[in-house]
């Protein structure tokens, strides 16, 4: 008998852990929709999931920023840090277009009867305050807090200012190397503690996906089928168009397939837990152990783009707005959705990475073409699965970004990984593929 589950175990953990958590993902699903609301018995089992990618995110971000930026000099942050935030915009800007376009297409909430449900009492911050939010009063409470973009800034500012003590050469830039070697340290101890969080995800994906579907039903999508439908198209259309055409083909030259197959564990786990910044340690692992990109890149890409890349939110914003104008029959005019478009773009910035913050975020776009807030308590019943959709867009973006720039930096090993053998276009390989 224990020779009998000493051999099952074996060969459970010699299972690469992306089929374990995507089996756990559909037998979850599928487990919600046969017991219904009996399945949110396992709530706590998805919560401590999910309790415990929030606790890394924070030392996370610390200790890989510093030591990705303790590898460049002034020059290359500058070079890497441009050209991150350029792409970001790029494919924040395409998002929110292309959510437009497939809103004019499908016309989502034409024929349907508003109901007005109860709206978003929190007030949304204006883009004035996202700004300024950027920039902490207090760092060690910006991160206490769970402040990402707090965090992320002084972080940056706190890592470039050591590369400029190191660079003088003087008494201090002993000191200043050793102090990065222990935020290395700590670094490779978060990695550590990712995997071991990483094989219970295959529990919590489980309870997740059970509790979540249990609950919120099949139901979601058919009273509001073609607001879901519309986003999800339009991240198809995202993730084909922006990241494996444009990004992987015309600016990268490189497989838009192998990608998929390096970016599939932390699409999976966006789609499962609805955050951005949860999926972040997983985000990293497949960054550095599958697609093979350097610390120096991932290690500033992936962070910034965890709290300000919200492409998903962007598209999701766009489309929503189009749905609340065909709903309360007051079609917006071009100029109108241009508004919508700088606005879901710009406030997507300040959209934080865990879910439901795209609900209130909404409100800002509602008030700048004038329809009701009333909208937003009635989307607000398939904001789970909107939440999905897009965090899984935002990640997927996310990886991208880091893989071109680190293809433009020679810091990205094609040679290794999901790389190996792989073609540049899209046929010949499976998804799946090792």
């Amino acid at each position: 008998m224990n020779r009998t589950l000493g051999s099952l175990w074996k060969r459970y953990q010699s299972t690469p852990l992306v089929y374990r958590i995507f089996l756990a993902f559909v037998v979850g699903s599928a487990a919600g929709l046969l017991f219904g609301d009996r399945m949110s018995v396992l709530s706590p089992l998805g919560d401590l999931f999910l309790r415990l990618l929030n606790m890394l995110i924070v030392p996370i971000i610390v200790f890989t920023l510093l030591t990705g930026i303790r590898q460049l000099s002034p020059a290359r942050l500058g070079r890497i840090g441009g050209a991150t935030v350029g792409l970001y915009a790029l494919t924040t800007t395409m998002a929110g277009i292309i959510g437009l376009v497939v809103a004019n297409v499908l016309q989502p909430g034409r024929g349907v009867e508003f109901v007005a449900g109860e709206a978003e009492s929190q007030v949304p911050p204006t883009l004035t305050e996202v700004v300024l939010g950027i920039v902490p009063t207090n760092p060690v409470a910006a991160m206490a807090e769970g402040n990402l973009l707090a965090t992320v800034f002084f972080v940056i500012v706190f890592g470039i200012a050591l590369t400029y003590v190191r660079a003088r050469q003087d008494e201090y830039a002993e000191s200043v190397d050793s102090l990065f070697e222990a935020f290395e340290i700590g670094a490779e101890a978060m990695f550590v503690v990712v995997r071991g969080v990483l094989e219970y995800g295959v529990i919590g994906v489980f309870a997740l996906m059970a509790a979540g579907i249990g609950t919120e039903g099949i139901g979601v999508f058919s009273s509001l089928g073609m607001l879901v439908l519309a986003v999800a198209l339009a991240v198809v259309a995202q993730i084909t168009i922006t990241y494996l055409f444009v990004l992987m083909q015309v600016i990268g030259d490189v497989s838009p397939i192998a990608f998929l197959a390096g970016a599939r564990d932390a699409m999976v786990t966006a789609f499962a837990t609805r955050s951005s910044s949860g999926t972040l340690p997983v985000t990293m692992t497949n960054a550095e152990e599958d697609l093979r990109i350097d610390e120096r890149v991932y290690s500033f890409a992936l962070p910034v783009g965890a709290t300000a890349n919200m492409d998903g939110a962007a598209l999701r914003q766009a489309i929503t707005v189009m749905f609340a104008a065909n709903a309360v029959g007051q079609p917006l005019m071009l100029s109108e959705q241009v508004l919508v478009l700088l606005v879901a773009v710009l406030i997507s910035i300040g959209t934080a990475g865990v879910p439901g913050a795209g609900l209130v975020m909404l409100t800002v776009v509602l008030n700048q073409v004038g329809l009701p807030l009333e909208v937003v308590g009635f989307v607000a019943g398939v904001d789970p699965i909107l939440g999905r959709i897009a965090t899984m867009n935002n990640v997927t973006g996310d990886l991208a970004v880091a893989t071109i720039v680190g293809k433009w930096n020679d810091a990205i090993d094609l040679d290794e990984g999901v790389w190996r053998r792989a073609p540049t276009g899209f046929s010949e390989r499976s998804i799946f593929g090792d």
